[in-house]
């Protein structure tokens, strides 16, 4: 996936993260994340892009505080979320062509938060703030329910085998959490370049009594919102004769 690559709930007994354990002494289970960590190198410039915009665009990640968005982006504005950014081209451009709205972005790959801090420094976008964390922790944690106006995921990863679609991050406790924290009228949109899990995401996200399609065609599916430019894995799947689909769904 372009952005983060989803993990998957499962029963497993595992430890907590931070190596403690529970004081009941039962081992911590694992829970849904949107990424697997993947091994990647940070280039000069995105160090630097780190040590100089960095304290200014980059959110700690505080389980005990609801973050404070007007604060944190120096203004009230629409809040859009986006999980998972990869390299960030897609996000600086939806923030540019949108300025009026807030951008609250969340991606674990070092390169990628990189990437995305050097177009903000050099586009000088002012309305990009980053977490460096699980989406999934902030949405809990960080975030109360309909404080949102839109929820962006493009291009997660598919998990093509079908012993891996529990992988999959598009599922109906992930899909609920999301609608729960949307306000009313807010926006989800998915976009995906594999057929199957287009299928897969317009049956969960149908399922969702929280939730209303807004496409008009019969198939379901929403025409390419025009602040969606073509990714490079948009770009990919086409040149492998892959269709694209996107689903734009609002909360009731």
């Amino acid at each position: 996936m372009n952005p983060d690559i989803p993990d998957t709930p499962t029963a497993d007994p595992a430890p907590h993260p931070s190596g403690t354990p529970r004081p009941d002494g039962v081992p911590f289970m694992r829970v849904i994340k949107s990424y697997v960590l993947r091994a990647g190198r940070t280039g000069p410039g995105q160090a630097r892009a780190y040590e100089q915009f960095g304290p200014r665009f980059l959110l700690n990640y505080d389980p005990s505080q609801t973050l404070d968005a007007t604060a944190a982006f120096g203004r009230a504005a629409p809040l859009i979320m986006e999980i998972g950014f990869g390299m960030g081209g897609a996000t600086a451009h939806i923030a540019t062509v949108r300025p009026d709205d807030n951008f609250l972005c969340c991606e674990v790959h070092e390169p990628g938060v990189g990437a995305l801090l050097k177009l903000v420094g050099e586009q000088g976008l002012q309305n990009i703030r980053i977490f460096r964390h699980d989406a999934v922790e902030v949405l809990d944690h960080m975030l109360p329910e309909q404080s949102l106006d839109g929820v962006h995921i493009f291009f997660p990863d598919p998990w093509h085998k079908s012993r891996h679609h529990k992988r999959r991050l598009i599922q109906t406790p992930f899909v609920n959490r999301l609608a729960r924290h949307l306000k009313p009228g807010g926006y989800l949109h998915l976009a995906t370049d594999w057929q199957p899990y287009a299928e897969q995401m317009l049956q969960v996200l149908s399922a969702e009594p929280l939730l209303k399609n807004t496409a008009t065609e019969g198939d379901g599916y929403a025409p390419q919102p025009d602040y969606r430019p073509l990714t490079k894995f948009e770009n990919r799947g086409l040149k492998l004769g892959h269709g694209v689909w996107d689903l734009v769904f609002r909360r009731v």
